[in-house]
């Protein structure tokens, strides 16, 4: 038995536990697993490291379901979504130590369907389990869904999940057999049968050749057999003439399915909602003193021996869906949170993965927006949050306009009337990628700067953002060999208390009040401060370098 030790603070608090000789039993066969848990919200990969450890890769996103695995390629469903993802990676080429890495490269809006399995059929198109909607599905680009086929007993296709349709085989690349926890045509009517009203529908018939399952799952067609997961028994089976044949039980409520060779791998849930309760499975599993298992099981198709297995604890209680990824030894994914979708790049006759620098991001106006794909209760930024500075360079009286909700005063309002008198520079700061303050001077002579702009957003203030802003500036200022920089400011109670404190702790020297020419010289007094810098050597520069 090998006992792996808790993951880090980066990834989800849970213990795993695997048979001897599981990453032995992934070595030898030149395997990688992938599976999805949508009550954690995790896709998942576990693979077997050259030193002859288990490494387990997750990435999280929106109530992750169906899970397709086809060459190069994954697909899976979540809550609106379905996802394709690509591998980045050329034959022979790794991304540290992962020799697969998928990329989310398209996202398919459905809407919430409730999409069970997910299989591509011989024309490469995707085919779905619509599981609300009671029906086999496809996509097209007018519409949510378009309905390839309904069970017989269904008279309407409505959102009332009438059946629990939730599983498909495929024989030659067409859908063949469906699985439904029952024949009913009524909303959510499947609930009252799931001890043994669950049924096997042949698709091209139009017929049901299986009754008298327990909300059976993950039907498929291999070496010539129909397998099943009869899961309110915990079972693993096949159809013969019409009825289960079961070979294996399993310790949990078993969903999700595979094969490779002799074996089958088996996923396995606790019972721990309603809908799991009052089944055969608890029956037999008390009567055992046994409870439910979370995990994974590879079985013997032979012998029906369950010869290596996998025991996750504590966080994680369902798994949904499994595939098996051949000949692949390091299986890694980019998830929607990091920098690194962001970053990694490939195009023709790149070499590879190119990785960019990152850029910054124009301002927006009001709380950022939900990123498609993430479950809404994580998407809060952690705390603490780095702030990153970096130089933008190239800009203009044109493009600086685009920071313009950045900008204190108005660049757009002084430049209808004061026109820039030379070179922009500005220095940014961000937070996570986005912008949350921006300082920016203009050069007026060869040796003479004046600071134009200086914004920190209001939730951002009193961090030390400011402070940073102008030290920056003043750094690179002197690498292009600036002897003074200026600064002009309307006089008010934000400026006594939030800037002037701010230069006089950077040294400036102390502000000159010169009397404006309004109606009331007290409210128009400007301030006016300087600060001589002194020249260094200049050094090189790269574009958009971090300053920090």
């Amino acid at each position: 038995m090998t006992q792996l030790p808790k993951p880090t603070a980066q990834t989800s608090s849970f213990e795993i536990t695997t048979s001897a000789q599981f990453a032995a039993w992934l070595a030898k066969h030149h395997l990688s697993l992938a599976f999805t848990t949508y009550q954690t919200n995790r896709l998942f990969f576990i693979s077997c490291q050259t030193n002859g450890r288990l490494k387990f890769h997750e990435r999280l996103f929106d109530k992750p379901m169906g899970l397709y695995a086809d060459g190069e390629r994954l697909y899976m469903s979540t809550r609106y979504q379905l996802w394709q993802f690509e591998n980045l990676l050329e034959p022979g080429e790794k991304y540290g130590q992962c020799d697969r890495l998928y990329v989310p490269r398209t996202s398919y809006i459905t809407g919430d369907l409730n999409v069970h399995d997910v299989v591509l059929d011989d024309a490469q198109n995707i085919v779905f389990v619509n599981t609300d909607f009671s029906c086999l599905a496809t996509l097209d680009p007018n519409y949510s869904f378009v309905p390839l086929w309904q069970p017989p007993f269904i008279s309407k296709l409505v959102s009332e999940d009438r059946c629990h349709l939730n599983g498909l085989a495929m024989v030659d690349g067409k859908p063949k057999y469906v699985s439904a926890c029952s024949a009913t045509d009524t909303a959510t009517g499947w609930r009252n049968h799931r001890r043994d009203g669950g049924v096997v529908i042949d698709v091209e018939q139009n017929e049901i050749i299986a009754t008298g399952l327990s909300m059976p799952h993950s039907p498929r067609w291999y070496k010539g057999k129909l397998w099943l997961l009869n899961s309110g028994t915990g079972e693993l089976g096949y159809i013969d003439k019409g009825k289960f044949a079961p070979i294996t039980f399993c310790p949990g409520f078993v969903r999700g399915l595979a094969f490779w060779g002799d074996f089958a791998v088996v996923g396995l849930s606790k019972l721990r909602s309603q809908p799991f309760t009052g089944l055969a499975l608890e029956e037999r599993l008390k009567a055992q003193g046994n409870t439910a298992h979370c995990g994974v099981m590879v079985i013997n198709l032979t012998t029906g021996q369950i010869v290596e297995w996998v025991h996750i604890a504590e966080t994680i209680e369902e798994l949904f869906d499994i595939v098996i990824l051949p000949n692949i030894r390091q299986p890694e994914a980019l998830g929607l949170q990091g920098d690194e979708v962001q970053r990694l790049v490939t195009f023709p006759n790149s070499g590879g993965i190119v990785t960019t620098k990152p850029t910054v991001k124009r301002p927006s106006i009001g709380k950022s927006a939900p990123v498609a794909g993430l479950p809404q209760a994580l998407q809060q930024p952690k705390q603490p949050v780095a702030v990153k500075y970096q130089r933008v360079y190239n800009l203009n009286r044109a493009n600086a306009l685009d920071y313009d909700a950045l900008t204190y005063p108005s660049l757009r309002q002084r430049w209808q009337t004061q026109p820039p008198k030379g070179e922009v520079f500005g220095i940014s700061a961000a937070v996570e990628g986005s912008l949350v303050g921006f300082v920016i001077a203009e050069l007026v002579s060869r040796e003479t700067a004046e600071i134009i702009s200086l914004f920190v957003l209001p939730e951002c203030r009193r961090q030390g953002i400011g402070t940073k802003l102008l030290v920056y500036l003043e750094r690179e200022l002197r690498q292009q060999q600036c002897q003074q920089l200026t600064l002009s400011y309307q006089n008010s109670s934000l400026t006594e208390k939030a800037l002037e404190p701010t230069l006089k702790k950077l040294q400036w020297q102390p502000p000159q009040i010169q009397l404006g020419w309004g109606s009331n010289p007290v409210e128009n007094r400007e301030c006016q401060t300087r600060k001589f810098l002194g020249s260094t050597s200049p050094t090189s520069q790269n574009s958009n370098r971090h300053l920090e």
